[in-house]
């Protein structure tokens, strides 16, 4: 296929706006893999920071990570991504380059447990105010179930309204699929 699935574009964005040594955030750690995608982009002396509030996905992030030998370069919050602000430290406001969500509920999970439109707008909105110029957030919306629909409304709304002297945001899908396929919010902070 010529044209990108949605999490090698994701992948593609996170590629284009991290380098070695940078601070990036996975907002959403679920099962670790964009946390190693990360700590891989963000190489030796690069920092981070990976959330998620159910502690079956750290868990599983730790062991992915260790696995891997890369979990010297990532601090995992047992929190919610609405903490980013307060719990990346201050000497990375400003660094950061990078940050992925991934909204939904954690595969093979608690269905019951989902991200929520009111933290999630929250947790954008800091890590954009922390992040260096160029850097990029990107945003994984899977609304096939009721309150995913919820968040996408939300997120899509509060995406569209930031001004465009601040931010270039994007939207990436496939509009002929069906069964609600996920799609992609991308948010650069301009300089």
């Amino acid at each position: 296929m010529t044209l990108d699935g949605i999490l090698p574009f994701a992948q593609k964005l996170l590629e284009n706006a991290v380098s070695p040594g940078d601070a990036v955030v996975d907002a959403t750690a679920g099962n670790g893999h964009d946390t190693l995608f990360l700590a891989n982009l963000a190489g030796e002396s690069g920092r981070i920071y990976a959330f998620d509030v159910q502690k079956q996905a750290i868990e599983k992030t730790s062991g992915r990570l260790s696995e891997a030998g890369l979990l010297n370069r990532v601090s995992l919050f047992h929190a919610g991504h609405e903490q980013a602000a307060a719990l990346i430290p201050a000497l990375d406001h400003g660094r950061i380059s990078a940050a992925i969500f991934n909204l939904g509920y954690l595969p093979k999970s608690d269905k019951t447990i989902v991200t929520k439109p009111e933290t999630t707008i929250d947790a954008v909105k800091q890590l954009f105010n922390i992040m260096k110029p160029g850097g990029v957030i990107v945003l994984v919306i899977y609304h096939g179930h009721e309150e995913g629909a919820i968040e996408r409304d939300a997120v899509v709304s509060f995406a569209a309204s930031l001004d465009q002297q601040q931010a270039h945001v994007m939207r990436y899908e496939f509009i002929n699929q069906a069964n609600n396929p996920p799609f992609i919010i991308a948010i650069e902070k301009r300089g």
